[in-house]
């Protein structure tokens, strides 16, 4: 017999004959001789209702006083969903975040997880009772009481935490979509079921389709090397399988808040080359790495920075043996670009360091945790290493340093982040062994980003991590990092751009508070455009597959889409283009991957 936990959203409860065809569902599954616990968030739109009907009475609501309100829209289906079992005559009984025994942080709309005390939910499992639990919600402590929700995605949350407590053997999640889709199908219609996708995958995908895994709830799974399913409430079709590697034994205390950083990672088999004053325009990218992939030479990390005049700085990384003819194709490729655009590309010229590695922490637990690639830089700058390249993704930070500082910097990392060993290239032995995956699973748009640039950062140690503390110290989270490879002289010293981007909400309150230091720390002017817009490929299969990025820069070449940024991981490129651009970039590189099918997967509103 199985222990399964269900998860139901709000538009699969969003009314009694919902509720009632759930009923029905849970009830199949106890037949079939499994154990049940089914957690389900507030019914259809309740939630919102509940947050105009506070602004109706306060302009800033109290937080503690939103938590007990919104609260309350989960206790009607819990309640609701218990009788509509009764009545199928299979014993149920519901129960709240605090009854359940999930114990949070006190942070009020915004709680993390800790641990559940899961005694009395096993009893009534034995007792062969169905137990329906709110999701979103719990308690701050056992003695307080004080009633805590956890923010977005909460009841997915709720919902992996628990399977992970109770050592289930399978979570479902259950939404309006018949699982993880390649992309969003509001935008692309054609964009199509996958049958399953691993956990690093979707979290890379935080952004992905119609948004039914929250990332928190994959990290949880991950972390724990829980089973998930995302299915559809509609139908009986099996959805999409989320799968995780089997987990180092770790603790069920500090369940959400457990170190964000589970490896460091490095690799000194990188060179680095640089093209500097490059054109900015549409199809520089493409052009160049397409040349390379056309000499088979396998790249790793993708730096193109923001813009300075009509000019752009790429820099890529490569294995050593490979530098010399990534060097002649990127030397070739200057005339040619040069081509048409009078002095745009007269100082145009390429740099190569051959005395590189770079150093990666990984980790699902800093998703949301604004200080955790502020305390690398700052790791790396307190022990005098230099950072050269900054590449970020959801569950990466990784940056280029000299090789000489190589196993000075896996130490201190490693020391810094509780980290007890440092495996060398572990995601691209990772992927091997996935050979059968395809290069690329899905494409995100997030269109919801601003990008900072702070222009003529001094180049020393420290930089980087000062700037990137500030935010951290306001909450503020980042998301692509890019740090230019372009030097000037200023007052006697080099200095560098690094641009960044982060939510839309946050841009302008970072923007004040870089401004405000700028005297202090010797940068130069803190410039913000929210006119973008964000547009991935992720895919486990892209490792050692040369040309996948060519692809997706060529796709957008096609269009006339210019190319403001470009960040990579071992299974991400990202772009940054304009915001006017952003749609026509998702839907035009998921037709170039071969993505989209003849089926249209309809979404309800």
């Amino acid at each position: 017999m199985a222990l399964i936990v269900q998860k139901y959203g709000g538009t699969s409860v969003g009314s009694a004959e919902r509720i009632q065809a759930v009923a029905q569902r849970v009830k199949r599954t106890v037949d079939a001789g499994n154990s049940v616990v089914v957690v389900v968030s507030a019914m259809g739109k309740t939630t919102d209702g509940l947050v105009k009907l506070a602004h109706e009475i306060s302009a800033n609501p109290n937080r503690r006083e939103m938590d007990m309100l919104l609260s309350t829209g989960e206790q009607v289906t819990i309640a609701l969903m218990s009788m509509a079992l009764q009545e199928l005559g299979q014993p149920a009984i519901s129960m709240t975040g605090a009854q359940v025994g999930i114990v949070t942080e006190a942070a009020h709309t915004r709680a993390r997880i800790l641990h559940i005390k899961t005694d009395r939910l096993e009893r009534h499992l034995q007792a062969g009772k169905v137990v329906v639990v709110a999701g979103f919600q719990g308690i701050s402590s056992i003695e307080d009481l004080e009633i805590t929700t956890l923010g977005r995605g909460g009841s997915d949350t709720s919902a992996v935490a628990l399977a992970a407590a109770l050592r289930a053997d399978c979570c479902e999640i259950y939404t309006d979509v018949p699982g993880i889709l390649t992309t969003d199908p509001r935008l692309v219609p054609e964009a199509q079921l996958m049958a399953e996708i691993t956990s690093d995958e979707m979290l890379e995908l935080a952004s992905l389709g119609a948004k039914v895994l929250h990332p928190r709830a994959v990290e949880i799974a991950r972390n724990y090397g829980m089973p998930l399913v995302v299915r559809s409430s509609w139908t009986d079709d099996p959805g999409t399988r989320v799968v995780s590697p089997v987990p180092q034994p770790r603790p069920l205390e500090d369940l959400e808040i457990a170190r964000p950083v589970d490896a460091v990672e490095f690799d000194v088999d990188q060179a680095k080359v640089a093209m500097l004053r490059v054109p900015d325009r549409p199809g520089v990218a493409a052009r160049l790495f397409g040349e390379i992939s056309g000499q088979d030479l396998d790249v790793d990390l993708i730096i193109q920075s923001i813009h300075e005049g009509n000019t752009n700085d790429i820099a890529f990384t490569v294995s050593q043996a490979s530098l010399k003819r990534a060097e002649a194709v990127s030397s070739a490729m200057i005339p040619a670009l040069a081509a048409g655009t009078g002095s745009a590309a007269e100082d145009a010229e390429v740099m190569v360091d051959g005395g590189i590695a770079k150093v990666t922490i990984a980790g699902a637990g800093m998703i949301g945790r604004p200080g955790v690639a502020a305390q690398m830089f700052k790791t790396l700058a307190e022990a005098g290493i230099n950072i050269q390249m900054i590449s970020t993704s959801e569950v990466k930070v990784s940056c280029v340093v000299e090789a000489a500082d190589c196993d000075r910097a896996l130490a201190v990392l490693c020391e810094a982040f509780e980290v007890n060993s440092s495996p060398a290239r572990i995601d691209t032995a990772q992927a091997a062994a996935q050979s059968d995956a395809p290069p690329v699973r899905g494409v995100a748009l997030d269109r919801n980003q601003a990008r900072l640039a702070i222009r003529q950062i001094p180049d020393r140690p420290g930089m980087a991590a000062r700037l990137f503390e500030l935010l951290a110290q306001h909450n503020i989270s980042v998301d692509m990092i890019i740090q230019s490879q372009r030097c000037r002289l200023m007052n006697g010293l080099t200095a560098r751009d690094i641009a960044f981007t982060v939510s839309q909400l946050d841009a302008e309150h970072a923007r004040e508070i870089l401004a405000a230091a700028a005297v202090e720390l010797g940068w130069g002017e803190v410039v913000v455009d929210t006119a973008i817009a964000k547009v991935s490929i992720v895919g486990s299969g892209m490792v050692g597959q040369p040309g996948v990025a060519a692809q997706m820069f060529a796709a957008l070449a096609q269009e006339k889409i210019n190319i403001q940024m470009i960040a990579t991981s071992e299974i991400k490129v990202s772009c940054v283009v304009s915001e006017e651009d952003g749609v026509k970039a998702l839907q035009v590189i998921h037709a170039a991957f071969g993505l989209a099918g003849q089926q249209r997967i309809e979404v309800p509103a």
